[in-house]
């Protein structure tokens, strides 16, 4: 919740799931319509310069621009909820989007959802979020690598594939650049319009890697990389890419996702009591061990 002047309505109800520039999001009922409010925040003097860039992945309002542009109202495969408003003022930003009706929907049909979105045309908006993993992974090299994923028994694994990085990196900024959500977890794509989904949470539309959405989707479906890869393959316009080019963007990106979470939250409870190994049953670890252990062939593949 802002500081300063602005605050929510009565009656509007907390829900959880907030980013770095996001006050808060609710739930309310305007107008008869069920919707959702989220409130963004003009960034202040501590938060990282990235925030007041446009095309950085971090930009603070790019999901107000998102809104207001309609760039994926209508867009194929994946498009925005409904704008109910828009209301900009001093202190921030309210977006007011309908009420998503969610869906258990399979990560197969999400995959195939993704590959048809891949063929979007965003325009040339300064706002699109570009290099969004080489981006995080430099806020990880400022704080000084995995250095949690160092003290583990898979440390010469994680220092062989942290040295190489910027091989994969290039590797990946070669690849056919394709429009791509970002963020695209089973919790943002809770929707469905037509023989496509509704997705929210846009902060990181932008352009990238052919697959990087779907590495990024791996994470959280019970499938794993390469059923996906198929079923991204197959909604792709014929002839835009190779099955190749799709599993690598998918790998790199979803094991140095996997990775550099492992080492967020290793980092959160090594300075406790006891040793490293000892927490690695931590409800607050396990979750991203199981994650990792999930990319152990795509793994093997980066590291042949």
């Amino acid at each position: 919740m802002d500081a300063s002047g602005w605050q929510p309505e009565p009656g509007w109800r907390h829900l959880p799931g907030a980013g770095p520039a996001t006050a808060g999001v609710w739930s309310a009922t305007v107008g008869g319509r069920e919707v959702v409010v989220k409130r963004l925040r003009v960034p202040d003097p501590h938060d990282p310069s990235g925030v007041l860039v446009p095309g950085d992945v971090n930009y603070w309002r790019r999901a107000a621009d998102v809104a207001l542009s309609g760039v994926v109202a209508d867009a194929p495969g994946l498009r925005e909820a409904p704008v109910v408003r828009v209301d900009e003022d001093t202190e921030g930003i309210t977006l007011v989007h309908e009420r998503v009706e969610r869906h258990d929907a399979p990560g197969l049909w999400i995959a195939a959802c993704l590959g048809r979105f891949a063929s979007a045309d965003l325009g040339r908006h300064p706002w699109l979020a570009r290099d969004q993993l080489r981006s995080r992974l430099g806020l990880v090299e400022r704080r000084g690598g995995w250095r949690t994923l160092a003290r583990t028994p898979m440390a010469d694994v994680a220092d062989h594939l942290w040295s190489h990085r910027t091989v994969w990196l290039d590797r990946c900024d070669a690849l056919p650049q394709v429009a791509q959500h970002g963020d695209p977890s089973a919790a943002n794509i809770p929707g469905r319009a037509g023989d496509g989904a509704v997705a929210i949470d846009w902060a990181h539309l932008g352009r990238g890697p052919v697959g990087a959405d779907l590495g990024y989707l791996s994470l959280a479906t019970r499938e794993d990389v390469d059923p996906l890869v198929e079923a991204y393959v197959a909604a792709l316009t014929p002839g835009l890419v190779s099955v190749d080019e799709v599993r690598t963007g998918a790998r790199v990106m979803a094991v140095y996702t996997a990775l550099t979470r492992l080492d967020w939250a290793l980092a959160r409870v090594a300075d406790g009591d006891g040793a490293l190994a000892g927490k690695f049953r931590h409800p607050s670890v396990a979750p991203y061990i199981y994650a990792m252990q999930r990319q152990v062939g795509q793994i093997e593949a980066l590291l042949a």
